[in-house]
């Protein structure tokens, strides 16, 4: 039995399995419990050897009614790429709850990106809720851990003045800009 069709076949095994490694380590790929080299179990205490080649800042934030921790996560260039916040405060071996994605870079495989507008949104995902606050319509994706807001500016009706009147997809407009892009692993 000749030795050519088993070496042939392991080696084509070991390109699938190269191409689907390389594919996984997309650094700006956002998806499910996944955002780049972060995922849900990632630790804050871990955060420094995943980003070695970037620069990291670590802030205290206090609003005079609460204090939480931040961690701002900057390339090479002094672009800000993320701002990571812990599930648990004040705990170096907390998960992360919280990602703005600040770069454009990062995007879902539909191609989101924190320069999207509505239409990439509802032509690519389910809103599974918005809800009205003050300033912002905020649309909830629950098929990949993220919630996005959108400027009250761009919403039609009286949704747009009264915090208490749920605000409709058909509100608001397809060129409407997406303002801030969350993941949300909490």
């Amino acid at each position: 039995m000749s030795q050519k069709p088993i070496l042939a076949g392991c080696l084509f095994i070991l390109l699938i399995i190269s191409c689907a490694k390389e594919k996984e380590e997309n650094p700006f790929l956002i998806s499910e419990g996944k955002i780049g080299y972060l995922n849900t179990k990632t630790q804050l205490k871990d955060i420094d050897s995943v980003f070695k080649e970037d620069s990291i800042v670590r802030n205290l934030v206090d609003n005079g009614f609460s204090r939480r921790n931040e961690v701002l996560i900057y390339d090479k260039e002094g672009n800000i790429l993320l701002i990571l916040n812990p599930a648990k405060e004040f705990d170096s071996t907390s998960t992360i709850g919280n990602i703005q994605i600040k770069d454009k870079r990062y995007k879902t495989s539909e191609g989101l990106t924190v320069e999207s507008t509505f239409k990439d949104i509802t032509t690519h995902y389910r809103i599974s809720r918005i809800e009205n606050t003050l300033r912002t319509a905020v649309i909830f994706l629950d098929e990949i851990d993220s919630y996005i807001t959108i400027d009250k500016e761009y919403i039609k009706g009286d949704a747009r003045y009264n915090t208490d009147i749920p605000i409709e997809p058909s509100q608001i407009p397809d060129d409407a800009k997406i303002k801030h892009f969350w993941i949300g692993w909490k």
